[in-house]
C-alpha cells in the first residue's frame, strides 16, 4: 500500500511541474514595469540596517570583524537615505553624540525646506530627480539589452512561487549606460514572484576580473558571488532583506586585503512626516 501511494505521488509531481511557464514577453514586461531602486521602494519606510564587514585570509577564515547598526530614514529629494548610527561593534553610540547629530540634521532639513520655498529651488530639485529617474530607466533598459534571459523552472522560496531565470551576457552588445558596462562582467540568477512580478532573490557571479580605481583600489575577481534577497513586508510591498558581497583590494598598494560584507534590513515601519522631522527612533 505504501509503495502504491508513493508511486501515485511521484506520478502526480511531474504533471504539476510540467505546467507551462508564463509567456516570456508578457511576464518580462510586467517585471520590467515593477523594477525600482531600493531608494524608491524604501522611501515610505523607516527601518534598521545592520552592516557587518569581515576581513578574510587566504584560507577563507575570518581574521577580523566589525559591525554597525543604523536607523535609516528617507532622504531629502536628490540625496541618499539618511542613516543614523546607533550602535558600533555591539556598543551603543553615546546619547550626547546622537543629540548633536540630530541637531545638525534638523539644520539640513530646515535649509532644504527654505530652498524649495521658491520656484527656482523647486525646479532645480525636480530637474535633479528627473535626471536620476532617466538614468535608472536607461539602466533597466540595459538589463534587457545586454542579457540573454531564459526562464528555466518554477521554485518555491519562503512559501512564494517563483520563476527561476538565468541571465547571461550577450556577445557584441554595446551598453548605453555605465551600469550596463559593469553588467557585462557578470552573469546572474533571478527568482521572481510569479504572482507579484517582483524580485525575490538575485545571485550575481563575476565572469572575469573587474577593476576599480585603475586596479589599485579594488578588484572583483572572477568567480566572486554576491546575493540580494527581498521579502514581502506587511503583505503589500517587496523590500530588501539581506545583501552579501565579497571584494578584494590592497593597502598602500602592497598588502592584499580580502573583505566580506553582509547588510541585513529589518523592523520596517511606515514613514510619517513626524518621523522625519523629529528623527524618532524606530521601536525595537
Amino acid at each position: 500500500m505504501r509503495v502504491a501511494i508513493v508511486a501515485l505521488l511521484l506520478l502526480a509531481l511531474p504533471r504539476a511541474q510540467d505546467r507551462p511557464l508564463p509567456d516570456f514577453t508578457a511576464f518580462s514586461t510586467q517585471v520590467k514595469a515593477r523594477l525600482a531602486t531600493d531608494e524608491t521602494l524604501q522611501s515610505g519606510y523607516t527601518f534598521l540596517e545592520r552592516r557587518t564587514e569581515q576581513k578574510v585570509n587566504a584560507a577563507g577564515r575570518v581574521t577580523d570583524e566589525s559591525s554597525q547598526l543604523f536607523e535609516v530614514y528617507p532622504g531629502l529629494a536628490g540625496e541618499d537615505r539618511y542613516r543614523r548610527l546607533i550602535e558600533k561593534d555591539g556598543r551603543p553610540v553615546a546619547a550626547e553624540k546622537l543629540a548633536k547629530e540630530d541637531r545638525e540634521r534638523q539644520k539640513t532639513v530646515g535649509a532644504y525646506a527654505r530652498t524649495i520655498e521658491n520656484t527656482a529651488g523647486r525646479e532645480k530639485t525636480e530637474r535633479a530627480l528627473d535626471k536620476q529617474r532617466r538614468e535608472y530607466s536607461d539602466a533597466v533598459d540595459d538589463i534587457f539589452r545586454i542579457y540573454d534571459i531564459a526562464m528555466v523552472r518554477r521554485e518555491a522560496i519562503d512559501g512564494h512561487d517563483t520563476i527561476f531565470a538565468a541571465l547571461t551576457p550577450k556577445h557584441g552588445v554595446k551598453p548605453l549606460t555605465d551600469s550596463g558596462k559593469i553588467m557585462r562582467h557578470f552573469r546572474a540568477k533571478a527568482w521572481i514572484s510569479e504572482s507579484d512580478y517582483e524580485l525575490v532573490r538575485v545571485e550575481i557571479e563575476a565572469i572575469d576580473t573587474l577593476s576599480f580605481g585603475l586596479g589599485l583600489l579594488a578588484r572583483v575577481h572572477k568567480g566572486t558571488v554576491a546575493t540580494y534577497q527581498r521579502r514581502k513586508v506587511n503583505n503589500e510591498v517587496w523590500l530588501p532583506a539581506q545583501v552579501t558581497w565579497t571584494a578584494s583590494g590592497r593597502i598602500f598598494l602592497l598588502r592584499r586585503l580580502r573583505l566580506r560584507g553582509i547588510s541585513e534590513f529589518s523592523n520596517y515601519r511606515k514613514f510619517t512626516v513626524e518621523t522625519t522631522t523629529t528623527v524618532a527612533p524606530p521601536s525595537r
